[in-house]
């Protein structure tokens, strides 16, 4: 298998759950992967642990994407590493289900600099990798940028945000060699949802009695689709919106 074979990716955010899955299916198809990380050296470690017992080659590199001068050395350390980059995953993100009532501005700010400023600052960053050759962006999105729910007017908002920059991006960068999607994954069984409290929930069993594929989605449903966006399949997409929430948040 080597739809990647000698790409260079970064992964943001890719120490646990859906970033961990796709840093792992890129490399078990030839990738050079940067397993990004803001917390959990840990964790970051066994992932790349996990790629290099396979074969694969994998580096942990510490940022907060919210951070300039972070995501700065983020991209310098992946240069002097691999001198170049192909593709880049944004997934770092947080999110936060609140009555409207209970938002802060602390709470606000923390989702849009995550989420938002950090994908912005990313791709900056990797423009200036990307070279001659061009480069390929995945921004990680949600379901929810089309269909908010309840209490998720913030996280939703920042979604659909990044969906804008997707489409808008996808005009600026004609000619340029650079393609660029968003994901947008229904609800996927991660560390994150368990210690949310959503699988194993009411809410949980409502939503997969409302998908037509009927389950929950796993990390490695969406891996599957970030693997076959960063590949040569895909030449002719880029702007494009693709649900991957087992039919629920149909475009």
């Amino acid at each position: 298998m080597s739809k990647l074979k000698n790409k260079v990716a970064i992964v943001t955010g890719a120490s646990k759950g859906i970033g961990a899955s796709i840093a792992k299916y890129f490399a078990a198809e030839g990738a050079k992967v940067v397993v990004n990380y803001a917390k959990g050296k840990a964790d970051a470690d066994r992932v790349v642990k996990a790629i290099t017992d396979n074969g694969g080659t994998a580096l942990a590199i510490q940022a907060d994407v919210s951070k300039q001068e972070e995501v700065n050395r983020l991209f310098e350390e992946t240069k002097n590493a691999f001198s170049t980059l192909d593709v880049l995953v944004n997934n770092a993100g947080i999110y936060q289900y609140l009555p409207i009532e209970q938002v802060t501005e602390a709470s606000f700010h923390q989702q849009f600099n995550i989420n938002v400023l950090g994908s912005i600052l990313a791709i900056q960053g990797a423009l200036k990798l990307f070279g001659d050759q061009g480069g390929n962006i995945i921004n990680i999105s949600s379901g929810a940028s089309n269909t908010p729910l309840p209490t998720g007017t913030v996280y939703s908002a920042t979604k659909a945000a990044l969906d804008a920059i997707t489409i808008a991006l996808s005009k600026e960068f004609s000619g340029r060699k650079i393609r660029i999607n968003s994901i947008l994954p229904g609800v996927v069984e991660t560390e994150g949802s368990h210690s949310a409290g959503f699988i194993g929930s009411d809410f949980e069993a409502k939503l997969v009695a409302t998908t037509p594929l009927g389950r929950t989605g796993q990390p490695e449903d969406i891996a599957k689709v970030a693997v076959f966006l960063a590949s040569e399949d895909a030449a002719w997409i880029t702007g494009e919106k693709i649900s991957v929430s087992g039919g629920i948040y149909g475009i």
